[in-house]
């Protein structure tokens, strides 16, 4: 079977009315998180996570996906009409958005903004069905070793990229891996770390640990910032309308914020973010209206909005066939496929070809739902921005408790969210990242198993895991990374910059 023939198979997975539902509700759901500024799309996605469980695999899966992808095209709103970043991926689109809004102009900044969204993401799916395919064949080689060296690198790179000290992420990271300890040992069958509770023979539900590091303690946050969002100009549908001059200025920045996006897409760490600044400076640089930029360029947000979405995109691409998350929420995703009874990795495209097809095929509905999203409804949009705080806070705590108990019937796992949450609130404070910890607790068993595996394989040969050519270009790769990561951050302190502005040069 083709790749042609098995994205139609693709198509006639999701379009089904539970699939095609499961898109709509994601696609809505991730405006709205990308809208409300604060709530940000990790947390989003972990407080929407257990809902997704009551659906089959495919269709909780298709709408983890869609609220990703979404939440790229909510974030815009607030950039521009507001000068606040829906999340850390639209803040470059602040710089020139909220000028032009000021210029009386936000219309055709939304319109710019949104329809280089939905090209971007659209050309990136494309190249997703072509790239995606040939990878996870590949994959399918893979041993012990190269699992092994996978695991390893996404861990690495995820606590290397957030920014901040070296610790501020590796001490999160310890913490996951030692949570992923607790319960029955999957190779041998022991019973570890249960501190005498039975429930915990089964481990640390992942779940309510995600949900409890980013939802509940982003409720925390949003009681300690108390007021309400800040009042935002009506934008009619009328005055969405572009000049034509602003679309000609935008043809060539969409072009290149799509392949600078869907290049950072592809390796470890927070590509939709870190492709944003590169777009804008690339802009910046080759642009005939450079002095425009930062006094409201419509280059300015045609491209990182472009670099977003095609990175967010690019970015299923490790996930779908290596079953290796580079960013938070995709890391939410692999624990969905685990809770689903779903293995992440080569084998996805074959053992579970209608969740490895059905979430691409999505990808190209789900991005003509957000323009019919995007567009129509700015109204609703600016509205749902005037929600008191209180009232916000209360449904986002309701729906991450019930859900979270919903998925066992258990109070420990509510418990557990509660702690997380708590734990998560103070370490935030302090300058750590919940990321790592939840990457931790997902790769951890992982990397134990593949380690234990290859260690029963080898009787004990730790030259194993590097006598193989793959997994010997993995590590390779991974010292490089790390050199080349050193470098950088070594520049960006010297310069008093941050790391994102020195990868933009």
């Amino acid at each position: 079977m083709d790749t042609f023939q098995q994205l139609l198979y693709g198509f006639e997975v999701v379009l089904t009315p539970e699939n095609l539902m499961a898109a709509l509700i994601g696609c809505l759901a991730g405006t709205m998180v990308g809208v409300l500024p604060g709530l940000g799309p990790t947390a989003g996605a972990a407080v929407l996570l257990p809902l997704t469980f009551t659906l089959g695999p495919v269709a909780g899966l298709i709408m983890i996906a869609a609220i990703y992808y979404g939440v790229q095209y909510g974030g815009s709103l607030t950039s521009v009409l507001l000068n606040i970043p829906g999340e850390t991926s639209s803040v470059m689109t602040t710089v020139d958005g909220y000028q032009l809004t000021r210029q009386g102009r936000a219309g055709a900044a939304l319109f710019i903004t949104t329809i280089g969204s939905f090209i971007a993401a659209t050309v990136a799916v494309v190249l997703v069905t072509l790239i995606g395919p040939p990878i996870a064949d590949f994959a399918i080689k893979f041993g012990p070793p190269e699992f092994l060296a996978l695991a390893v690198i996404g861990l690495v790179f995820l606590v290397r990229i957030m920014g901040g000290s070296l610790t501020s992420g590796l001490i999160p990271m310890v913490i996951g891996l030692m949570l992923g300890t607790i319960g029955m040992d999957a190779v041998s069958g022991t019973n570890r770390l249960q501190f005498g509770v039975p429930a915990l023979i089964e481990g640390i539900d992942v779940v309510a640990v995600a949900v409890g590091v980013f939802g509940i303690a982003e409720v925390m946050r949003l009681i300690a910032d108390e007021g309400r969002l800040p009042t935002v100009k009506k934008v009619r549908f009328r005055e969405l309308r572009p000049t034509r001059e602003d679309v000609r200025r935008s043809w060539a920045p969409w072009g290149r914020g799509t392949l600078t996006g869907f290049i950072f897409g592809l390796l470890p760490g927070p590509g939709p973010t870190m492709s944003t600044f590169v777009a804008y400076k690339l802009e910046r640089t080759v642009s005939k209206h450079r002095d425009e930029f930062g006094k409201g360029a419509i280059e300015g947000v045609a491209a990182p909005e472009a670099a977003n979405n095609a990175a967010a995109t690019s970015g299923m691409v490790p996930l779908l066939a290596l079953g290796i998350p580079f960013t938070p929420v995709l890391a939410l995703m692999v624990a969905a496929m685990m809770i689903q009874g779903v293995t992440p990795g080569p084998l996805l495209s074959v053992q579970h070809p209608e969740i490895f097809w059905g979430v691409i095929a999505s990808m190209y509905i789900g991005n003509v739902v957000l323009v019919v999203l995007n567009l129509p409804m700015i109204g609703v949009w600016v509205r749902l921005l005037q929600i008191p705080r209180p009232i916000l806070v209360s449904i986002i705590t309701v729906v991450s408790i019930a859900g979270t108990y919903a998925l066992n019937s258990s109070m420990l796992d509510v418990a557990v969210l509660v702690i997380a949450g708590a734990v998560g609130y103070v370490l935030t404070n302090y300058g750590f990242h919940m990321a790592p910890l939840a990457l931790g607790l997902i790769l951890g068993p992982f990397a134990e198993r593949y380690l234990r595996e290859g260690l029963f394989i080898s009787q004990g040969d730790l030259t194993y895991f590097v006598t193989s050519p793959i997994a010997a270009v993995l590590w390779g790769l991974l010292v490089a990374g790390l050199l080349l990561q050193t470098v950088m951050s070594v520049r960006a302190r010297r310069a008093g910059r941050t790391l994102a502005e020195v990868t933009a040069e």
